[in-house]
């Protein structure tokens, strides 16, 4: 996976390959893994724990626990993680402080923000593609969040990529 802070796009590749393409939000504190900092790190991070298999779209965490409430799609007035959570670990110096942040990777109801960045330091999703990566990456799979441009050597205009699906990336 690659998150272009500029970009406020992750492509997720697979054996070096454009797999598919999805629109986040960073945080809008900046970069950096100070604590107390709100901001999202960059560096290579892994997935260390996958959290909320099986949870319906818009289902509520809170301490990483379901709470039994589910949110539509821009529920007015919250904002709490929802859906699934990739917690993420950070891999060198510069991001070390990542996983006792709470770093995710996670679902959110103001889907409507998706594209700008608007978080405390997670990466937020749409709560279809957050579970689509979900149900796609394991365990210990690398992200690389950078604050430049995805790479245009892809052969792709990333601005009208759609996300595909599992069925239509063969």
């Amino acid at each position: 996976m690659i998150i272009s802070i500029a970009d406020q796009k992750m492509i997720l590749l697979r054996d070096g390959k454009f797999f598919a393409s999805y629109p986040l939000s960073t945080s809008k504190f900046g970069v950096g893994d100070r604590p107390g900092s709100y901001a999202t790190p960059l560096g290579v991070l892994r997935v260390k724990d996958k959290i909320g298999h099986g949870l319906p779209p818009g289902a509520v965490f809170k301490s990483r626990q379901p709470t039994g409430e589910v949110l539509p799609v821009n529920a007015p007035g919250r904002d709490p993680i929802v859906t699934r959570i990739l917690w993420l670990e950070g891999t060198d110096e510069k991001n070390r402080n990542s996983y006792r942040r709470y770093i995710y990777i996670h679902g959110t109801p103001e889907e409507r923000n998706i594209g700008r960045p608007v978080s405390y330091g997670c990466i937020r999703m749409r709560s279809a593609d957050v579970i689509e990566l979900f149900d796609t990456v394991g365990l210990n799979s690398k992200i690389l969040i950078t604050p430049n441009p995805l790479p245009p050597n892809l052969g792709l205009d990333m601005k009208s990529q759609k996300p595909q699906t599992l069925s239509s990336a063969h």
